[in-house]
């Protein structure tokens, strides 16, 4: 990767009237922003949609993009709604955090009637097209989503038998049955590719590349178990056999029990690992740059036994190796990763993140400790990585300095950052990643606005409270875009080495 910056924000962070961020004016906004600010990225994280707990790391399907993020406003000037139609409704009480309930039970109904007035006007080619290209995995999701409602949302492994299990019967009836259900979908989905891949395009035209994240695992309540079993450990009732997790730490003791199902990696490796290439290739159409979660777990994963009261109970398993990502490149050519390297990690996993050649991750939250071999102190960097002072999974930084480092960790930060008088923490630890040998690095847009804890993204392994936090509408302020072109321009990550002379005072 060429040396750069960028910034952390998902797309639901991002400010407008109507609960959740969107493809919207905001969105172009902050493109605009990036630019100004002379950064090369925009990292967000997945797009795809949520299920029990908000996060999109727990998804129905793979595949499928979040309605949520599909904008009214835009829909409007296509004549699909009016203001009208949502300028009376509360979305939510407060504007800088998701309410996803509200949001949920408000959108649905808009979202219905521009699918309705896009019906009633005629299919367009663009949607016939759309259709026929992603059917493999937009008619099983239609058919999910539709089948769901049907039986109250309920997960698939709660539905009748005959569906359960697929039989042509039940899917021909339901197919017929539910049939104004799967145009819902369908078009739904068109709207937010045809946004999406509209602000995308902006994106790119003027420089920013998009990150885009790709879970490891899917959900057991996803349209992957429901349609493809096979590619997972389960039971003859398709029941999983083990689970997802992370083992006891420092962190937490009973350690994290995920419950995503466990891929059959020896019936994928039979297949030719088709599934993980068709999701790639689905992936760099929505990123530029995919970032694999949990990298670590195709070293090794933890696996628990499904049904145990908690993670301790799991032991660590093989995972496919460096022969998978060999794979990729051998299928897929040369394709922009990042490797999220993080958690417990051994020579094993360092060993296939060096033989894959992608980029790793360093956080300098976890540097100060002391120890000066700790691989996320900046002196410790190599060049082919990615420095962040913390990710979505992290407090910010003001919020780690105030409640959670020790007194410590506090003096030994002031003298390796050489931190200025009157340097805000957050500040003083993005311009040290800046300035770092890493070839990339990412700020949080947290920390650029020196927020506290009020605004961590999640606080793994608790459910509840999480991917709600977003910027105000007046965040984009002037000092911010300076000081981030500032740090671009003395640590010469600016686009096309666009430093001048008069730059390079400092």
């Amino acid at each position: 990767m060429k040396r750069a910056s960028g910034v952390l924000l998902p797309i639901f962070s991002l400010p407008n009237s109507f609960g959740i961020g969107s493809f919207g004016q905001s969105a172009y906004q902050f493109v605009d922003f990036l630019v100004e600010a002379k950064q090369s990225y925009w990292q967000i994280l997945p797009l795809t949609t949520t299920s029990y707990g908000d996060s999109p790391y727990q998804s129905f399907s793979a595949f499928a993009g979040n309605s949520h993020f599909i904008d009214l406003e835009l829909l409007t000037q296509e004549g699909l709604l009016s203001s009208q139609d949502y300028e009376e409704l509360n979305f939510g009480s407060n504007p800088e955090a998701v309410d996803y309930g509200t949001v949920f039970k408000q959108r649905p109904a808009l979202l219905q009637k521009a699918v309705d007035r896009f019906l009633e006007a005629g299919n367009t080619h663009s949607y016939q097209t759309f259709i026929q290209v992603h059917a493999d995995w937009l008619e099983p999701f239609a058919e999910y989503m539709a089948i769901k409602e049907k039986f109250e949302l309920a997960p698939w492994y709660e539905w009748e038998e005959s569906i359960r299990l697929r039989k042509p019967e039940a899917l021909a009836y339901y197919r017929q049955e539910l049939a104004d259900r799967l145009n819902y979908y369908r078009v739904t989905q068109f709207f937010f590719y045809q946004q999406w891949q509209t602000l995308k395009q902006y994106a790119n035209d003027k420089g920013i590349e998009i990150i885009g994240d790709l879970p490891i695992y899917v959900a057991r309540d996803s349209v992957e178990m429901w349609t493809s079993p096979h590619l997972f450990k389960v039971n003859e009732v398709n029941e999983p056999l083990t689970v997802a997790g992370c083992p006891p730490d420092d962190l937490g003791p009973l350690g994290q029990y995920w419950g995503n199902p466990i891929y059959d990696w020896q019936q994928m490796k039979e297949d030719g690992y088709q599934w993980w290439f068709w999701r790639l290739r689905e992936s760099f159409h929505l990123y530029d740059i995919v970032r694999f979660d949990h990298f670590r777990g195709f070293e090794s994963y933890w696996e628990i036994p499904y049904g145990s009261p908690d993670a301790s109970f799991g032991k660590w398993v093989q995972g496919p190796g460096i022969a998978f990502f060999e794979a990729i490149q051998e299928e897929l050519g040369d394709i922009a990763i990042i490797a999220e390297d993080l958690g417990f990690i051994t020579e094993e996993v360092v060993e296939m993140r060096q033989a894959s050649g992608y980029p790793g991750m360093r956080v300098l939250q976890f540097g100060f400790s002391g120890k000066g071999d700790n691989p996320d102190l900046p002196h410790n960097y190599e060049q082919n990585a990615v420095a962040y002072v913390g990710t979505h999974d992290n407090m910010t930084a003001l919020g780690w300095y105030t409640e959670s480092s020790t007194q410590e960790e506090r003096d030994y930060l002031d003298l390796y950052v050489n931190r200025r008088p009157g340097e805000t923490i957050p500040d003083c630890l993005n311009r040290t990643i800046a300035a770092s040998v890493a070839d990339t690095a990412i700020y949080t847009m947290q920390d650029l606005l020196n927020l506290g804890n009020e605004a961590q993204m999640n606080r793994p392994g608790i459910l509840g409270g999480n991917w709600q936090w977003r910027m105000s509408d007046q965040a984009l302020r002037p000092d911010i875009v300076e000081k981030l072109r500032q740090w671009t321009e003395v640590y010469h990550r600016a686009p096309e080495s666009n430093l001048s002379d008069e730059d390079s005072s400092f």
